[in-house]
């Protein structure tokens, strides 16, 4: 049963919105749903087509000649995806579906700086673009995420604690002169929340993503949408102080963060104190799924901070959902045990009701697909593909 909509569609690209789930429709569906003209709809869809957006195909026939078909074509155009970590570098070739085509994952040290950095961005991206074998011309935009907190307007990093001399440095600018296409630059976290909410949990209204590695941080989803806040710092969890915490010394300056002591990199630290020969939050999950209980322990005293100020959290926003993403989720449920048994505990019931607390379901794609998200949802906003129409119209 085709719904009419509450508005009707005034151009190509607000049309094209309507095809972006997949379902293939006749024009005459088209025309249930938007209310307008059977002509209107075909000079629309007539314009969408030179674009390669929208392919036309024969409908499964019921007898005589079968109808004509549309639907978006996401392999249309290419999304470069960038997860850029304290200690990882991510990149991928992704359709307009989120699909990825191609990817790669190197070890990576974000405090090298901004320029071997985003030199290896650079260099991984056109190779995976070589490796999916198609022109250049196809690729559209790149997404990236970076560890601290994201200037939105001008997609500069403001004072990131964990990324050295990467402050105010014009990411946007220097991508883009290299690879010739617009750039859109954000937390990581906050892509993390719209990758997994994407891909995994489209359904859900309220979903806290968190990720816990080098370091800690959050994406919130209210009303199906990210909550960036007024200077979109919102979700920086990890410099929330725990309640009775450790007054361990933050890179933020201050004591007691949650990142200073329930992080990966926190983790590190208490473990070489001790005398264990560990480098990174992925050594810290060898350790634990080898059984080593001194680091199991850790790990989830860890998750009882964590679950301290996430109560907090819970009781604050009231999630139906939150996701723990980051390497140390990779350690199986010991960090997940520890959130919990704090969360349930020191949350209101009516809160918790619902709630579920898991570990992230999209296999430490999250911050990719949801780079390749922001990008596709910018590149084929209404306005954007109305005027690749008249780009493309006859002259």
């Amino acid at each position: 049963m085709v719904v009419p909509l509450t508005s009707r569609p005034t151009g190509c690209g607000e049309l094209l919105q309507i095809l972006r789930d997949g379902v293939p429709r006749s024009r005459a569906d088209l025309v249930a749903i938007t209310g307008h003209a059977r002509s209107t709809i075909g000079t629309r869809i007539d314009a969408l087509l030179p674009t390669g957006l929208v392919r036309a195909e024969a409908a499964s026939s019921t007898g005589g000649r079968p109808p004509s078909v549309y639907a978006f074509d996401p392999s249309a155009r290419l999304v470069l995806a960038v997860d850029l970590g304290a200690v990882h570098l991510s990149v991928a070739v992704l359709d307009l579906a989120g699909t990825v085509l191609a990817e790669i994952r190197v070890d990576n040290d974000i405090a090298d700086g901004p320029e071997p950095v985003l030199d290896r961005v650079v260099g991984l991206g056109r190779a995976l673009l070589d490796q999916v074998g198609r022109p250049a011309g196809d690729l559209v935009g790149v997404g990236i995420g970076v560890p601290g907190p994201v200037q939105k307007a001008s997609g500069r990093p403001m004072n990131p604690p964990i990324m050295p001399r990467w402050d105010g440095v014009d990411i946007k600018g220097i991508l883009g002169h290299e690879l010739g296409v617009p750039v859109l630059v954000d937390n990581d976290v906050d892509l993390m929340a719209i990758g997994e909410h994407t891909a995994a949990y489209p359904d859900v209204s309220h979903l806290l993503f968190v990720k816990v590695a080098t370091g800690i941080g959050a994406g919130i989803v209210a009303n199906h949408a990210l909550v960036r806040g007024t200077d979109g710092a919102a979700g920086d969890l990890g410099h929330v102080a725990v309640p009775e915490g450790r007054p361990e010394l933050c890179h933020c300056g201050n004591t007691g963060c949650l990142e200073a002591v329930a992080s990966g990199g926190a983790l590190v630290r208490r473990l070489q104190a001790d005398g264990e020969k560990v480098r990174t939050s992925a050594d810290v999950v060898d350790l634990v799924r080898g059984g080593d209980q001194h680091a199991t322990a850790l790990l989830r005293h860890a998750g009882r901070d964590l679950g301290a100020v996430l109560a907090g959290c819970v009781n604050l926003l009231n999630p139906s959902i939150i996701v723990i993403g980051g390497v140390m989720a990779q350690a199986g449920e010991h960090l997940l045990a520890g959130i919990r048994e704090v969360v349930y505990r020191r949350s209101l019931p009516l809160a918790t009701e619902r709630l579920r607390i898991v570990t992230a379901s999209t296999a430490g794609r999250a911050g990719l697909l949801g780079a390749g998200r922001v990008v596709a949802d910018h590149v084929l906003a209404p306005a954007a593909v109305d005027a690749l129409t008249e780009t493309h119209a006859p002259a």
